[in-house]
């Protein structure tokens, strides 16, 4: 009998993950809780904002030699003047990420005038939110972060599985979030150019990769607050700053 008395509230917990729409005895929502640690389980993005406009640096995980590293995106652009990167599962970004380049287009063409980045971000989390309520539906299994250029301002969001978002002026999601986060928290100021952004970004994914970092993997882009343009970094232009972080690290040492 004690045996069955310490089974049942883990039948009782099993149960109540298999609807999204129901509410286990202590307040979760358990399958909101399990899309959640799918977007901890995906490769690390970066996204700040700088002085000069808005960063993303994100790690594509390309591990398989035999795939084209170009063609693996993880950096979209939304508008001219917005941009998103991601983590978790890639193909729900893609639908979320397709649904605001067309929310952008739509609003262009009625008002003549391009979208703020909060109307992208709250059209984004509405569908999330309505994924964690509606039976037969699950939660997207991805966090997004978007980041624009509003009136010469720059502003960065961060949306979760839950529908939720939060402004941020730094952050990661993903597998390094934690060994990001703690390097940003210590060395990340508002008066960082995009330059000295993107080589923090790549110090602190060198730490989170360690011997797996490689140029194929890195994807950069940013929008600047003078041009309002998406644009991204050239391989090359990644490998030189790659370099100049490695340089001054050696010099540090010695």
């Amino acid at each position: 009998m004690a045996k069955g008395e310490n089974m049942q509230p883990m039948h009782q917990m099993m149960g109540y993950d298999r609807a999204i729409t129901m509410f286990s005895p202590d307040g979760r929502l358990l399958q909101v809780e399990y899309a959640k640690k799918t977007v901890r389980q995906g490769s690390t993005a970066i996204a700040m904002v700088c002085s000069d406009g808005i960063l993303f640096v994100t790690d594509k995980r390309v591990i398989d030699s035999l795939v084209v590293p170009e063609a693996v995106e993880k950096i979209w652009q939304i508008d001219e003047h917005i941009g998103a990167t991601a983590s978790g599962i890639l193909s729900d970004a893609r639908v979320l990420i397709e649904r605001a380049q067309l929310k952008a287009q739509q609003y262009t063409i009625t008002y003549d005038s391009p979208i703020d980045t909060l109307t992208i971000v709250k059209d984004i989390c509405d569908l999330k939110q309505v994924c964690t309520q509606s039976g037969g539906l699950r939660p997207f299994g991805v966090s997004v972060l978007v980041g624009g250029i509003d009136n010469h301002t720059p502003r960065l969001y961060e949306t979760d599985p839950t529908g939720i978002f939060f402004q941020y002026r730094a952050t990661a999601i993903g597998e390094g979030e934690v060994e990001v986060e703690e390097i940003l928290h210590k060395e990340y100021k508002p008066e960082l150019t995009i330059e000295d952004a993107l080589k923090l970004s790549l110090r602190a994914l060198k730490k989170v990769l360690g011997e797996n970092f490689k140029i194929e993997r890195i994807d950069a882009a940013y929008i600047n607050i003078k041009e309002k343009k998406f644009k991204k970094f050239s391989k090359e232009k990644i490998e030189k700053t790659a370099a100049d972080v490695k340089d001054i690290k050696e010099k540090k040492k010695k």
